[in-house]
């Protein structure tokens, strides 16, 4: 209720517009969602916000709603991820010593609304925050005219280790500045160079004792105040140099008017939130446009305001159009993701995929992971692969085809970090006495990949390479089990794993197995993402495949695990994690297609709410809610490389997209109501859909979509 209370009181104040009144930045922090309530700008470089602790998997993003004790407020972070990381630049205001006044906070007073943050510490500094693409802005209101702040540039969202930077350099450029870099090593290692600007300028600065390990300094710095107490400062990152991150601060954010950035913050998100309306109660609203903000989040733009950026390779180099993008949580985003992406913010597409291959350009071979332009070669597969066929299939030409296409070959067939391809190719699978972990799952996502490759060169018209994918794309079979009807770990003689646990969930990270964040059960309906045709085939036809997802839907399992991603489970299916994402949509194509969008429903409306505990499972940088906004228009990719966006059943009356070109496409439920959950009759123009799907060029072409509800 406060929050609420709050918004009302900000909305007269700052003027929120249109859509972002609905967003309750909140949503996903209690939990596993892993968001985090900061300002951020669409896709931007810095997000600003409170640390509560540095380090743990409940506070991958520093911050955890329920705690109410604080280490200070950083510059970076990522939204929802399973592994901490960034977290740069820590500052703490305090009026007092004492660590229970200085590092605690009244939870009652914490506010936050789009492009905006603010809290009250026990020790009664109030702390406001805001941004621009590339500079955090802080406001601090002390208590009296005396103020101290803790600049700790050790500070990091750690991962697995005890020991942060590697090595810095950092000045007090005056009494007003102190700018510098930190080199880093975490989840990846990297540099970020920046400059600090004060509004006051501090009377002391105390360089307080390094610990060991420590490699980055500490400083209290001291401020004697004007009667208004106002403190304000500027942090500005740059991956490239201390200069560029001067030029940041002064391209955005030359004046020292807070009121004027958080309003210019808002006027840019709703340029954003406004390409989607619905038409649905208050609750909903904010679940669907909080979904479509986080979405928006990342990847984020990591090139300077000039253009220049710090490539893989340690290089800088000037980007297209000024655009680098980082963040690509790729194992997540091409399934869901990126096809809404393409929806709803074309003009960024080719900037992320020439971002990628850039980065290929670099590295020799295809982001897996990228954060802050390095790699941090976390998950399988390669899936900047199908995001590059989805774009140029859909009909995106801002980069250069033939590149993409050596891209995809080269980071397929020349091994590397996850990838060893002499192995997968000398038994046409990966044996699980050869690689000890993740085998099947490996194995099964490395087909995605190679069936995306495959679909690449058949449109440049390789017919060599495309009929050599095609065939490593169907390897899946070869670890086809007819007993258990399941995908199992094989040897190198041959021999399936003994014993088999279908039930069981594997990770590399605290229960190695064949499986990646899932189990048997899960990871088979993998191919099915672009060979439910082959997977029909094998199960024995689509009577078959009904019975098998009828089973997948009906089986439980015991205690799941859900730091492997085993939460808001409907049997088998556990929509905390990735892989199970297009299973309930795999209905369509079998004999009870009404049970999917059964499911579609049950899952959204109670694994989803409107609370900060309401995202059952990490966002992921945005998937998990880009699978509740597809879902609540309608319809989903299955193989999101394809340009087909299966039907599902839409969760609202009526739903608009406003395309960047002025057209439109208006989604309709008619007849419907919180008890027609069903539908088997769409329209497009008042033309009757034969396929169970819909096309993305038909989506951006625009006009009206019907779907006729039922009981």
């Amino acid at each position: 209720m406060r929050q609420i209370i709050f918004l009302i009181f900000f909305c007269t104040q700052f003027s929120i517009a249109q859509n972002s009144q609905f967003v309750n930045v909140f949503i996903g922090t209690d939990g596993t969602g892993h968001t985090f309530p900061g300002p951020s700008k669409p896709f931007g470089m810095v997000q600003p916000g409170p640390d509560n602790r540095d380090e743990g998997w409940n506070h991958t993003s520093g911050y955890q709603f329920q705690d109410s004790v604080l280490l200070g407020f950083s510059q970076t972070r990522f939204s929802g991820t399973g592994i901490g990381e960034m977290g740069d630049i820590l500052l703490l205001p305090f009026s007092q010593d004492k660590i229970e006044r200085r590092n605690a906070y009244h939870k009652d007073s914490e506010k936050a609304v789009v492009g905006y943050y603010s809290v009250t510490k026990k020790d009664e500094v109030k702390v406001e925050l805001t941004c621009s693409d590339r500079v955090a802005f802080h406001q601090y209101t002390f208590p009296s005219e005396n103020g101290k702040v803790l600049l700790d540039l050790q500070h990091g969202l750690r991962f697995l280790t005890d020991s942060l930077v590697l090595e810095s350099d950092v000045k007090i450029v005056n009494n007003h500045k102190i700018s510098g870099y930190c080199k880093t090593k975490n989840w990846v290692t990297r540099t970020y160079f920046f400059t600090i600007e004060f509004d006051t300028p501090f009377s002391e600065s105390e360089k307080l004792p390094s610990k060991k390990k420590e490699n980055a300094p500490r400083f209290n710095l001291s401020f004697g105040l004007k009667s208004n107490r106002l403190l304000k400062v500027k942090i500005a990152l740059s991956t490239v140099s201390v200069e560029g991150a001067i030029n940041n601060l002064g391209t955005e954010i030359p004046h020292w008017d807070f009121d004027r950035v958080v309003q210019e913050n808002q006027v840019e998100w709703d340029k954003y939130l406004r390409r989607i309306e619905i038409q649905a109660p208050q609750k909903q609203k904010e679940i669907f446009y909080t979904s479509l903000y986080h979405l928006f989040l990342q990847p984020s733009n990591i090139a300077d305001v000039d253009g220049y950026y710090r490539g893989a390779d340690n290089q800088i180099a000037q980007a297209m159009n000024k655009e680098y993008y980082s963040t690509l949580s790729n194992w997540d985003i091409y399934r869901g993701a990126f096809p809404l992406l393409q929806i709803l913010v074309p003009e960024k597409i080719d900037g992320i995929v020439n971002s990628m291959l850039l980065h290929h350009q670099a590295a020799g071979f295809l982001p897996i992971w990228s954060a802050w332009g390095q790699d941090n070669y976390c998950m399988i597969g390669n899936h900047a692969i199908p995001m590059i066929l989805s774009a140029y299939r859909n009909g995106f030409r801002g980069f250069d085809a033939q590149k993409a296409l050596e891209s995809m070959i080269e980071t397929s067939t020349v091994s590397h970090i996850n990838s060893d391809w002499e192995l997968y190719n000398q038994y046409g699978y990966y044996p699980f006495d050869k690689l000890d972990n993740e085998s099947v799952s490996r194995t099964l996502e490395s087909g995605v990949d190679d069936y995306s490759t495959s679909q690449m060169a058949k449109l440049l018209q390789n017919k060599t390479q495309a009929k050599y994918f095609s065939k490593r794309a169907l390897y899946y079979k070869n670890l086809f089990d007819p007993e258990t009807q399941l995908f199992r770990g094989k040897d190198t003689k041959g021999n399936f794993r003994v014993p088999f646990y279908p039930l069981v969930a594997t990770s590399p990270m605290n229960n190695p197995g064949d499986y990646t964040e899932a189990n048997a059960w899960q990871y088979f309906w993998t191919p099915a993402q672009y060979d439910l045709k082959g997977i029909t085939q094998l199960l024995g036809g689509k009577s078959s495949l009904t019975r098998q997802l009828n089973t997948f839907f009906t089986t439980e399992t015991p205690n799941p695990n859900k730091f492997l991603g085993q939460e808001a489970m409907i049997g088998q299916y556990a929509h905390g994690n990735e892989p199970s994402h297009h299973i309930l949509y795999l209905y369509a194509f079998s004999d009870e297609p009404q049970k999917g969008q059964a499911y579609i429903h049950k899952v959204l409306q109670e694994f989803h709410d409107n609370t900060p505990n309401g995202m059952i499972g990490n966002d992921d940088c945005g998937q998990m809610s880009a699978w509740y906004i597809l879902s609540t228009l309608g319809f989903y990719p299955v193989n999101p490389t394809n340009g087909q966006f299966v039907f599902g059943s839409p969760q609202v009356e009526k739903a608009t997209i406003h395309f960047n070109n002025g057209k439109t496409l208006e989604i309709q439920g008619d007849h419907f109501s919180e008890r027609t959950l069903y539908n088997n009759v769409r329209l497009w123009n008042n033309r009757r859909i034969k396929d169970s799907f819909i096309t993305y060029q038909q989506i951006i072409e625009g006009g009206i979509l019907t779907f006729k509800m039922f009981e």
